[in-house]
């Protein structure tokens, strides 16, 4: 089985274990929004039962291709049910009002909510990063139970206990989350790539990205930026390995700040997000 990016690998093997062999598309440092698959890896899945889509956008070029060589191939698309924030609601940039018509994928207890609760209305791009918000992996985790439970019927109790153990840890990490970062809802952290606007608007933070629209700053808005950065008190831009790091030195120079590398796209999820938000959270220090 398929999954898109490493963190899904992760949610996976929580709920299959032993059961599950899984092999990430997106290679480690590479782009997801601009991967090309390897001709090895579209053999393999040309011969793959599952894949776990989650949203982003090379699945829309890719994933059309892929079934159409693989009729056998069930795609499960974990983000079925998940409102996903417009980026406008939550990647703040100073030149740019707010978005007022922005809607929460929490509610107030922090519970995910799914946009079946809502109606759904255009605002543009919407953010794909819908892993690095425990939430929302807590919907997604339901899906993968569902989905090998379906392929792999004779095994379901063990998907379950799995499934309920897999929980009880995100619902862990959520709270230790929120405990972290409780008194410094509405505070900024700035970033390269607006990867971390779910986390953010989970816990009541706000990035403030650098890269706008996919592209690095104009010298004009590189100086908004700088100013802005001075204005709230940020001292630390976080970059991730998979960008250039030039506009973010440029930033972090000005401000006579420095530069932390976090990645979004770590295999190794729990272990990496626990570690960035003690990052964000010693950059509010």
């Amino acid at each position: 089985m398929f999954v898109s990016v490493a963190p899904q690998a992760y949610f996976v093997q929580q709920i299959g274990k032993d059961r599950v062999d899984v092999q990430v598309l997106v290679e480690p440092g590479a782009d997801p929004h601009t991967y090309e698959p390897k001709p090895q890896q579209m053999v393999a899945l040309s011969k793959a039962r599952l894949y776990f889509a989650i949203g982003i956008e090379f699945e829309k070029a890719k994933l059309g291709k892929i079934t159409a060589m693989n009729p056998n191939l069930t795609v499960v698309h974990t983000d079925h049910g998940i409102l996903k924030l417009p980026m406008a609601a939550h990647h703040h940039h100073p030149d740019a009002a707010d978005d007022d018509h922005a809607m929460p994928h929490t509610d107030k207890s922090g519970k995910a909510v799914s946009s079946e609760m809502h109606a759904e209305h255009d605002h543009g791009s919407r953010d794909p990063h819908i892993w690095l918000s425990p939430p929302l992996v807590m919907l997604q985790a339901r899906s993968i139970l569902t989905a090998l439970e379906t392929v792999d019927p004779d095994h379901r109790s063990g998907y379950e206990a799995n499934y309920r153990a897999f929980m009880l840890e995100l619902v862990d990490l959520d709270a230790r989350l929120r405990a972290d970062f409780d008194g410094l809802q509405g505070s900024s952290f700035m970033v390269f790539h607006p990867s971390w606007g779910t986390f953010a608007h989970a816990y009541g933070l706000r990035q403030v990205s650098i890269e706008i629209e996919g592209k690095s700053p104009k010298p004009a808005q590189l100086m908004a930026l700088i100013e802005h950065a001075r204005e709230s008190g940020i001292k630390v831009v976080f970059v991730q390995p998979q960008f250039s790091l030039k506009s973010a030195r440029e930033i972090s120079k000005a401000i006579d700040g420095r530069v932390v590398v976090v990645d979004p796209l770590a295999g190794d999820w729990a272990t990496q997000l626990r570690k960035t938000a003690e990052e964000i959270k010693r950059a509010f220090e």
